[in-house]
């Protein structure tokens, strides 16, 4: 980057500024070095990646034994240190150990930086955060699925420098604006909780889960009143054919309807697509899922793609006796709460199975008791929504303001420049002198 800076500011690398000692940036082990065997209960702390947020501290445990952690002491952590994600979203990502955490050691891919003393490296850490720090090191991540930045790509990392004294006040400054954006957010998180329960409370309250059911209803099994339908296996055989197809799975499936942007295709003959060809109205509910609070998760088919059936980790129901909503607003109920996930068998996956879905109990309330249910979770979900989307605009909106801040700051706006506060330079022949 060649970003004109203030009076006494340089353009530095995280190499240029670390500190004076062998392996001041280094990684963490890899390989046999550090195995899952090597876990324990407590002991010294493991940084991982799951402990770097994007400029904060996530306390994810993890530790390994005093024996290894002393083998492994080379890649000891300090309060203080500068930890950088060189794997994952958002690169670089990085983070502070907290005083809290040693003794601790960094694990793979989490590379650990200790800098000079004459850097203040809260400053450091929030120049990394950077919007257009991101943006020039784009070019430089490697891979798809799995994003990477290189050791050395690391240690080039480049941010404005600016002299000690202005470092202090100008992280003093983005600490008293955050703190105002974190309880301004907390706050909206704390929102988007209560529309959560209050969705909670509408579903459960409208289908009497907590209470007696009215004379005037009656309790049954889905299966009483709707065909239930396990998708067709996925198998090689049917990877090509003469009669290839669309087909829906697990991930069309999602809590704000069907996300069509992937569809497979699979052979079907004419016999299978008869079988399981899709029609408007169908009911779509996720089989199975790691997260008792996905299983049965539903969405509604309204015929979007030509000559579409489904795969084996989807449930079809059809309405007969009932009405079509009032059952899709039920099994969104059921899968929200994890009922069907705890009807479900499996330990890690829990199944819900074509024969736990059609012997699941349901309240049936009366045909007019239905549709006054139906309209009410419609117009109430839509209030909810709107509300929800409300807050996520407002908190869109705080992230653009820490945004702004952090230019601001290392830009040179944000805290008054002194004429005697020293410069960068002056850092740097520190540094290159070895001296604190």
């Amino acid at each position: 980057m060649t970003d004109k800076l203030p009076p006494g500011w340089e353009w530095v690398q995280l190499q240029d500024i670390a500190a004076a000692e062998p392996r001041a940036i280094t990684d963490g082990p890899f390989g046999s070095n550090l195995k899952t065997a090597h876990y324990t209960d407590d002991g010294p702390r493991v940084i991982r990646l799951q402990n770097i947020g994007d400029g904060v501290f996530k306390p994810e445990d993890a530790h390994v034994s005093q024996e290894h952690y002393e083998l492994l002491e080379r890649h000891a952590v300090q309060a203080g240190d500068l930890i950088v994600a060189s794997l994952g979203e958002a690169l670089p990502r990085a983070c502070l150990v907290p005083d809290w955490v040693p003794p601790a050691i960094v694990k793979a891919d989490c590379i650990r930086v200790r800098l000079h003393s004459g850097v203040n490296a809260a400053y450091v850490n929030y120049a990394l955060q950077l919007p257009r720090l991101r943006q020039a090191t784009a070019a430089n991540i490697k891979g798809v699925g799995r994003p990477r930045l290189g050791m050395q790509r690391i240690k080039e990392l480049s941010i404005p420098l600016a002299p000690r004294a202005e470092q202090d006040r100008i992280v003093a400054a983005i600490e008293e604006h955050f703190s105002r954006l974190d309880a301004i957010e907390s706050m909206l998180e704390r929102g988007l909780r209560s529309v959560a329960a209050f969705r909670t409370s509408l579903l459960t309250d409208a289908f009497k889960v907590d209470g007696t059911l009215p004379q005037n209803w009656r309790r049954t099994e889905i299966g009483e009143v709707a065909r239930v339908q396990l998708g067709r296996q996925r198998s090689r055989q049917h990877h090509v054919g003469p009669q290839m197809r669309p087909y829906l799975r697990a991930a069309n499936v999602t809590w704000a309807g069907l996300s069509l942007d992937d569809i497979k295709q699979m052979n079907f003959d004419e016999g299978d697509f008869e079988t399981y060809r899709l029609w408007p109205g169908d009911l779509l509910l996720n089989e199975a899922s790691g997260s008792p609070n996905e299983v049965g998760k539903p969405a509604v088919w309204n015929g979007e793609i030509e000559s579409c059936c489904f795969q084996n980790t989807l449930l079809r129901l059809q309405a007969r006796d009932i009405d079509p909503d009032y059952l899709y607003w039920y099994c969104y109920m059921a899968a929200l709460t994890g009922r069907f996930g705890e009807a479900g068998r499996g330990v890690n996956i829990r199944h819900l199975g074509k024969q736990g879905l059609a012997r699941f109990p349901i309240p049936v309330a009366p045909s007019v008791e239905q549709e006054r249910i139906v309209t009410g979770l419609e117009v109430q979900f839509q209030q909810s929504s709107d509300c929800e989307a409300s807050i996520h605009q407002a908190l869109e909106r705080s992230q653009a303001l820490r945004r702004s801040v952090l230019s601001s700051a290392f830009g040179g706006r944000l805290v008054w420049q002194r004429a005697d506060g020293g410069s960068a330079s002056a850092i740097l022949k520190r540094v290159g002198a070895g001296v604190s």
